[in-house]
């Protein structure tokens, strides 16, 4: 081997060392970096016109399992779909209180049984009538604060897929530009590493709203698909529109109202939340709180609300009331028709011949709603009567409910216990899918920058590069020595 040979080796090598250097620098730098592949050089023999013509760096690989990947994005999806029931199931729940509490609806219920009672109990006593009144008032008003919750729960679902769409929209967009970077570079002869992290960042922040799925082909290009078969990012990215509705109530249902749907490219989207073309994550889940979960507890809500009017109504239990005429509790002043039923809840009111604020007086609450005068002050007759209609076991009107016999107080536990069931099988999805979210990330992470290995990977490194600068260091000495004897 000559002495040039010996320094062209030496300097490949040199030059070897210096990228793997730079390499494990950065792993080192970016231990903690989101979404970073693990760096190594592919490292090869220099051919020439001769054996032995150093080394050479073939490019730089980027460490990926993409089963893995897969299966934790997927798993990050079905974590936003149930976190998203729960949170709403959670929220349902602290509008209707549980029993005890004083604000809750059970005790709105319970706290005007008692002051009928004792209204009962002493029917010539002003005060426990108004007391009576101001609870029937509070109960009606329970019911209107709930209906008012759960449609806000809506309003916040439809902007959050508001903010979910720009999001989407971004990060579509985001992993085809740098799809047109990748594509841009000749022959894909340069370091891909960092435009590969950016993209693999995008789809991690894509996934939790959509599940999707990945593939690469020969150009570079990734190629990015919903579950569901919608191609999201080929050539081009997708477009997702949607229009948000800054107010919604309950008689707004989509299909039926202005409430916006999804369209991609044009293209209206089938809103099918567990396994439409976008089901499965995040996005669907605010999908079905607006358009399927809010308004099945409203619908449950509406139902008690007119359980309740209509058991004040029942012929017969105010003989001062023409049969057409509202009871003690209203549908915004009017009788309810069964055929109004949506958006009941919101629109509960005690009736005003009851209320002296609205020109009523609180002593027709024992002498009948529609009494002209006062009757005598010891009759609790009607009192008692409207007391034992709240106790009645009857089977509710309302289609939210099963065809069972039920009391006012059982009609409202069975909501609480049936929200609080909902709640809890909720809760353990979340569980469940966090643990498998946590587990399959924990894998991930594992095959993440190993600062330990990279450390001693340094000192390797260093190694050789002394070697080679040794070798360099020969060779010039012994150019030296030749040139003296050529004096």
């Amino acid at each position: 081997m000559s002495i040039s040979s010996a320094l062209n080796n030496a300097l490949s090598g040199l030059t070897v060392s210096s990228r793997s250097a730079d390499v494990v620098s950065s792993n080192i730098a970016n231990a903690m970096t989101e979404g970073y592949g693990v760096r190594s050089l592919d490292i090869g023999a220099r051919m020439g016109a001769r054996d032995g013509s150093g080394a050479q760096v073939l490019g730089v690989l980027r460490d990926s399992d993409p089963v893995l990947t897969g299966q934790r994005r997927g798993a990050d999806a079905a974590l936003a779909g149930a976190a998203g029931e729960a949170a709403f199931l959670r929220s349902v729940e602290d509008l209707i209180g549980l029993p005890v509490d004083d604000a809750s609806l059970s005790a709105r219920l319970a706290e005007f049984e008692a002051r009928l009672i004792d209204s009962a109990n002493a029917p010539y006593d002003q005060i426990r009538l108004t007391a009576a009144v101001d609870a029937a008032d509070g109960l009606a008003r329970a019911f209107g604060d709930i209906s008012n919750g759960i449609q806000k729960t809506r309003e916040t679902a439809d902007a959050a897929i508001g903010e979910a769409v720009t999001e989407i929209n971004q990060s579509l967009a985001g992993i085809a530009d740098l799809n047109a970077r990748i594509r841009a570079i000749p022959d894909r002869s340069g370091d891909l590493s960092a435009l590969l992290d950016a993209q693999t960042r995008l789809v991690d922040r894509l996934a939790t709203q959509i599940p999707v799925e990945t593939r690469r082909d020969a150009a570079g290009t990734l190629q990015v698909f919903s579950k569901g078969g919608e191609i999201l990012v080929d050539r081009a990215a997708a477009v997702l529109e949607f229009s948000t509705t800054p107010a919604i109530d309950a008689t707004m249902l989509f299909g039926a109202s202005i409430l916006s749907g999804i369209r991609i490219d044009g293209r209206d989207m089938a809103l099918d939340t567990s396994a439409g073309p976008l089901g499965g994550g995040g996005l669907a889940a605010h999908f079905a709180q607006r358009d399927d979960w809010a308004p099945a507890a409203q619908a449950r809500l509406d139902g008690i609300a007119r359980d309740l009017v209509e058991r004040f109504e029942t012929a017969g239990l105010d003989a001062t009331l023409p049969p057409a005429a509202a009871g003690l509790f209203t549908d915004a002043g009017a009788r309810s028709d069964p055929a109004l039923e949506q958006g009941l809840a919101a629109r509960l009111a005690v009736n005003a011949a009851v209320r002296p604020e609205e020109g009523g007086a609180v002593w027709r609450l024992r002498d009948g709603l529609g009494a002209v005068v006062e009757g005598a002050t010891g009759d609790a007759t009607f009192l008692a009567a409207q007391i034992d209609i709240l106790s009645d076991t009857r089977i509710t009107s309302s289609d939210s409910f099963t065809a069972s016999a039920r009391s006012m107080a059982d009609l409202v536990s069975h909501q609480i216990s049936g929200i609080g069931l909902a709640r809890q099988g909720a809760d353990a999805r979340e569980a469940n899918a966090a643990s498998v979210q946590s587990a399959l990330r924990q894998q991930e992470l594992s095959r993440g920058v190993d600062t330990d290995a990279e450390m001693q990977n340094l000192i390797r490194i260093e190694q050789m590069y002394a070697a080679n600068a040794r070798v360099v260091q020969a060779a010039e000495a012994m150019l030296d020595e030749l040139m003296r004897m050529t004096r």
